[in-house]
């Protein structure tokens, strides 16, 4: 499906979108993630546990609604944008890009600098999309996802992005 970033209406998540970002988010994980991390993270990364940890990152979360549905989200804490999940007929659409473009926005809106994120090194569409977006990978660095015992090493790439000035125009470094 493709559509024009005009197209797509980003908002905060509300709780009726739930079970899309839900949906969404598992199925984008399973794309990237299987076969690329380890079976340790697989076995605990289930249907169920992304309909368990959606609704606590509402608060976290926005939404790009098009033709009235949810067709992707985002995932921002501080500088980190922790998921990027677009739902597989809106990809290659733009949806994408427009949501990267708001994390960034939020992250630089949050004060920082710079956002990063992580990818593992296996997913290599999400790594060409990072960097024709302007990110840049700093190399191999090892994530722990949480898990109900613990946390799971994974491999993973840090990207960053430099962002603009978050405090606006008009304003200068030494003030």
């Amino acid at each position: 499906m493709t559509v024009e970033a005009g197209h797509v209406e980003l908002r905060a998540a509300r709780r009726a979108d739930v079970a899309a970002v839900a949906g969404i988010w598992y199925l984008g994980w399973c794309d990237g993630h299987l076969g690329n991390v380890p079976d340790a993270l697989v076995a605990v990364r289930t249907r169920e546990s992304f309909a368990e940890r959606a609704p606590r990152r509402l608060a976290d979360t926005t939404v790009a609604v098009v033709g009235g549905e949810v067709a992707g989200f985002v995932m921002v804490v501080d500088d980190e944008v922790e998921q990027v999940y677009v739902a597989e007929r809106h990809r290659g659409g733009g949806v994408a890009v427009v949501l990267l473009e708001e994390a960034e926005r939020l992250v630089a809106a949050g004060g920082h600098r710079q956002a990063w994120l992580a990818v593992v090194p296996g997913n290599a569409r999400a790594r060409r999309f990072y960097e024709r977006n302007g990110w840049t990978d700093r190399g191999p660095f090892e994530r722990f996802a949480p898990r109900d015992q613990g946390q799971v090493p994974v491999p993973a790439h840090r990207y960053v992005k430099r962002l603009a000035d978050a405090r606006g125009p008009g304003h200068d470094h030494f003030s």
